[in-house]
C-alpha cells in the first residue's frame, strides 16, 4: 500500500494558477509511483477563482493586488484541506513554494515587487500545527528518499 501525499494541484499540471496557469514538476511520475495522490488547491477550495488577482501576505492579512483583503477565503481553504489530511489520515505533504497558502520556506513580502521573504503560507501554517511534514517541489529528492 502506497503512502499518502497531499500535493499542490497546481504542481501536478493542473491549471490551478492566479494566473490560470500551473507549475507541472518534471518527476511527477517518480512521485506517482511511491505515494498516493491528493491534490488541493487551497485558494480554489477556499472560494477564490481562476484566474483570479495575485495575492500576498502582509502582516496577519492576505491582500490581492486590488488590495481586497482575501484572508478569510485563504484560511477556508487551509481548513478544507487540513480535512482531507485528518479524513485521510496523511502524514506529508508536497506543496508550491513562495505561495501564500503553500510556501513552506518563502512567501512574497506584500508589496507586488516580487521580492520574497522568509515565511510561511496560510495552509502550510495550519498543517504544521497538526505535525504534517511539509516539503516544497525544491525538496522533491528528500521527500522521494
Amino acid at each position: 500500500m502506497k503512502e499518502k501525499l497531499l500535493i499542490s494541484a497546481c504542481l501536478c499540471g493542473k491549471n490551478t494558477k492566479y494566473n490560470g496557469g500551473n507549475n507541472l514538476i518534471s518527476n511527477l511520475d517518480k512521485i506517482k509511483e511511491r505515494y498516493e495522490l491528493y491534490l488541493v488547491c487551497p485558494e480554489v477550495m477556499g472560494g477564490l477563482t481562476i484566474p483570479r488577482n495575485p495575492s500576498e501576505i502582509l502582516g496577519s492579512l492576505v491582500l490581492s493586488n486590488q488590495n481586497i483583503d482575501v484572508t478569510k477565503e485563504y484560511h477556508h481553504g487551509a481548513e478544507q484541506a487540513l480535512k482531507i489530511v485528518l479524513k485521510n489520515k496523511i502524514k506529508k505533504a508536497l506543496l508550491k513554494e513562495s505561495s501564500p497558502s503553500c510556501g513552506s520556506h518563502f512567501v512574497y513580502d506584500g508589496t507586488f515587487t516580487g521580492k520574497k521573504i522568509n515565511g510561511e503560507g496560510i495552509t502550510v501554517q495550519l498543517l504544521k500545527q497538526h505535525n504534517i511534514e511539509i516539503f516544497s517541489e525544491n525538496q522533491i529528492e528528500e521527500l522521494l528518499k
